[in-house]
């Protein structure tokens, strides 16, 4: 019975051995210099535009929702474009109504002017 688990137990091992070593190698292979400008939000060597404390606009996180939520939707076409011919018109008949549920929330997020960066 205990012999499913050596495997298991041997991938944990192995996990947590990496981990370790991913963890103790950069303080040896990469040294870290303590420079004044280290701290600062840009080591490029430009001078900053404003505070780093300054908030972001509430629009910026709403474009970025709303793209990761239409983005996330598109990618449940991809099984169903490589089985599209096996599984019939009930699919392609599902997938229309998808689509156009897709379009229909699309529609309303531009009509209500949450794509608007203004």
């Amino acid at each position: 019975m205990m012999e499913g688990y050596i495997f298991i137990g041997l991938f944990f091992l192995v996990a947590c051995f990496i981990s370790c070593v991913m963890l103790i190698l950069p303080v040896f292979i990469a040294p870290s210099s303590h420079e004044r400008h280290k701290g600062d939000s840009y080591e490029c060597g430009f001078d900053k535009l404003s505070s780093t404390g300054e908030r972001f606009n509430v629009r910026f996180y709403l474009v970025g929702i709303l793209f990761i939520v239409f983005d996330l939707e598109i990618i449940f076409l991809f099984p169903w474009a490589v089985t599209a011919r096996e599984l019939g018109p009930t699919a392609f008949v599902s997938v229309v109504v998808f689509l156009a549920i897709l379009t229909v929330g699309f529609v309303y997020e531009f009509i209500s002017g949450a794509l608007d960066w203004r």
